[in-house]
């Protein structure tokens, strides 16, 4: 595919081709390379900026829509997962799915008291196709080397990405994990976490309440006013989750946002979480407090404890990295463009590039759990330029850190 696409663009500066093919073979997979495909289609940095605008709407499509399986095979994954026949289970059943991604697609149906669900349910051998992707080495340290490096390229490294999609194939724990965001955020009518239905999910089914609102693209043609809501009650999410909660959702998919009125989003997809340790989480909160107080020198020391810095090129190209990550707290309000996006692919890409030639003292490779920060921090500033609107995220982030006494 890299072969026929750089061949078409020496053809076509735009990129169009390209895109098409690309967004053609991607959307006849499973597994890992249709999360490349929903990423690429999103994430700013990853593809050229002159076929940016080419690639993300050719790949537009697998955002909500990946490869859909059988209706015959999905009833009977959820027929046999469940234990008991369909009529049983729902009192309606929608056989096309509203939505389908690389582990499962989702269909709408209600229960004999008339709650209505959607129903996530795994494709018919999506397990065995994901295991041989990770069992692809190389695969994985390419995908390792666009977010770190070759230098990174550690077994702690593969180890964490190999657990993290293995996670994403057991729906009991996505509940769990659902449940637990849902406890973070209780209190907080903005977030909206749907409720989920233990008897009604198993490893394969996830059953959780239907929520109504707009989706992405709706969300981008909403009023100012809107966008700067859901941006902040975004940020919280994801900061309020990791300093308190000490977990993030890494997949920040546009996809799993659901927009409401009064500025409320509803999250969706909880398979592919990170825990955070205590330490590591005590760390970024100081980083975090550092920054809040626009504190450089504190924030610079926080980050090196943070990341196990050394002195040295690095660790100058790494702080600077810092810098950029957290303008959006040392300046407010910031409005987060794709630009800016970009720019923080491209300075991790030059770190990396950095790393390379760093020997001795100077030399240090960052934590594994990072793999899935910067996968978080590259989607959720790409998610947050396309609402392209000026934020207090400095406020939102006081507010909740306040409430929590920290």
């Amino acid at each position: 595919m890299g072969v026929r696409a750089g061949a078409s663009l020496l053809r076509d500066r735009q990129g169009i081709s390209a895109a098409e093919h690309t967004a053609e073979v991607l959307g006849t997979m499973r597994g890992i390379a249709a999360k490349v495909g929903q990423m690429a289609s999103y994430v700013d940095g990853v593809v050229p900026e002159g076929q940016r605008d080419a690639f993300e709407t050719a790949l537009k499509k697998l955002r909500a829509m990946a490869p859909t399986s059988d209706p015959i095979a999905v009833r009977k994954v959820v027929e046999q997962s469940l234990g008991q026949p369909m009529e049983t289970l729902f009192a309606s059943w929608d056989a096309a799915p509203i939505a389908s991604a690389s582990i499962g697609q989702v269909h709408r149906a209600t229960l004999h008291d008339g709650t209505e669900v959607v129903v996530k349910v795994q494709h018919p051998g999506v397990v065995e196709a994901v295991e041989s992707d990770l069992a692809n080495a190389g695969l994985l340290e390419r995908m390792v080397s666009v977010t770190a490096g070759a230098r990174f390229q550690t077994d702690a490294w593969l180890q964490v990405i190999r657990e993290r999609f293995r996670e994403e194939l057991d729906y009991t724990l996505e509940a769990t994990r659902q449940q637990e965001f849902a406890e973070i955020h209780r209190g907080d009518d903005q977030i909206v976490v749907p409720k989920v239905f233990a008897s009604h999910s198993s490893k394969q089914v996830l059953t959780s309440a239907f929520v109504r609102g707009l989706s992405f693209d709706e969300a981008i043609a909403a009023s100012e006013a809107d966008r700067r809501s859901w941006a902040q009650v975004l940020w919280r999410f994801v900061f309020k989750g990791t300093l308190i909660g000490a977990k993030f959702n890494a997949d920040p998919h546009p996809g799993n946002y659901i927009f409401q009125p009064g500025g409320a989003v509803a999250f969706l997809d909880f398979g592919c979480v990170q825990i955070i340790e205590p330490e590591n989480r005590r760390l970024a909160l100081a980083v975090h407090q550092a920054a809040l107080s626009g504190d450089r020198a504190a924030f610079h020391g926080a980050s090196m404890a943070l990341m196990d810095m050394k002195p040295g090129l690095l660790c100058d190209k790494a702080l600077a990295y810092m810098d950029l990550n957290y303008q959006p707290l040392f300046e407010t309000p910031f409005r987060v463009t794709k630009p800016f996006a970009a720019l923080m692919v491209e300075r991790m890409t030059e770190m990396a590039k950095l790393a390379r030639t760093i020997d001795g003292d100077e030399f240090f490779t960052m934590p594994p759990e990072m793999f899935f920060m910067n996968r978080l921090q590259f989607g959720f500033y790409s998610v947050l330029a396309r609402l392209d609107v000026d934020a207090d995220y400095l406020g939102t982030e006081r507010q909740f850190l306040n409430e929590a006494s920290l």
